[in-house]
């Protein structure tokens, strides 16, 4: 399976395993990560939920080959329907990041409660090296944890960003040496787990409520428009020199 499923103590590890293409994410992944977080949704004996990766990589982002030969062509497209599914989980959604999150693996990351990163770990969304624009909802999430000037720089720039700057700017809690992020998680989410449920889930609804139907609209939106430049002369630019290793000309 390309995404595995572990329950232990009431955590259920959610674990990207497409190793050799550093956990580059397919329509087949996204559809199988909504359908395991609609059923933890549903089951009692799940408390809590940690998404990881392989060592090395979290995640590459979307796997460009796959994208490119199924683009998104509405809200209903399994990404879209992946990050509607993770913006309204319920239950405490946890991170275990090691090497590579790019792309949409960041973005995920701005909808989960709690984040472990290795020291190690680079951050990227890079949109505007491929003439797309930000997704998930992050031109909000990550602008509200990092102020315009900095989202700016990102995402005009497609910049990398270090685990310490991550901690510095909020998008994640902790960051620990390589090789331990995941049981810190682990103990984390287990603590969580022995909690009452309900006081943790109205919790979790309350840091999020107020600002939950904003986020739907800005990643439709977001949507709309990133659906929109997949068929530009742009992205097909962007695309070609990606694949022929060159500097794209945007005449």
């Amino acid at each position: 399976s390309l995404i595995t499923q572990t329950l232990d103590a009431r955590v259920l590890t959610l674990r990207m395993n497409r190793p050799k293409a550093k956990n580059a994410l397919t329509i087949q992944m996204y559809q199988q990560m909504t359908q395991a977080l609609q059923e933890a949704t549903e089951r009692d004996d799940v408390r809590a939920v940690i998404i990881a990766g392989a060592p090395g990589a979290f995640s590459a982002g979307n796997d460009l080959n796959d994208f490119m030969q199924n683009p998104p062509e509405d809200q209903d497209s399994p990404v879209m329907a992946f990050l509607r599914v993770l913006s309204r989980f319920q239950k405490p959604l946890f991170a275990a990041v090691e090497g590579f999150a790019i792309g949409i693996g960041t973005t995920m990351l701005l909808h989960c409660d709690l984040v472990y990163a290795s020291e190690d770990a680079v951050f990227q969304m890079p949109f505007t090296k491929l003439a797309l624009v930000p997704e998930a909802g992050s031109s909000l999430l990550f602008t509200a944890l990092v102020g315009h000037r900095r989202a700016a720089q990102n995402f005009f720039f497609s910049e990398r960003f270090s685990a310490a700057q991550a901690l510095e700017w909020g998008v994640v809690n902790e960051v620990l040496p390589s090789g331990e992020v995941e049981a810190r998680a682990q103990e984390r989410a287990r603590e969580l787990a022995r909690f009452a449920p309900e006081s943790i889930r109205l919790t979790k609804h309350l840091l999020k409520d107020a600002q939950q139907d904003l986020v739907e609209q800005v990643m439709a939106r977001e949507g709309a428009l990133f659906i929109e430049r997949l068929a530009s002369p742009e992205l097909s630019e962007a695309i070609s020199a990606f694949f022929e290793k060159r500097e794209p000309h945007f005449e």
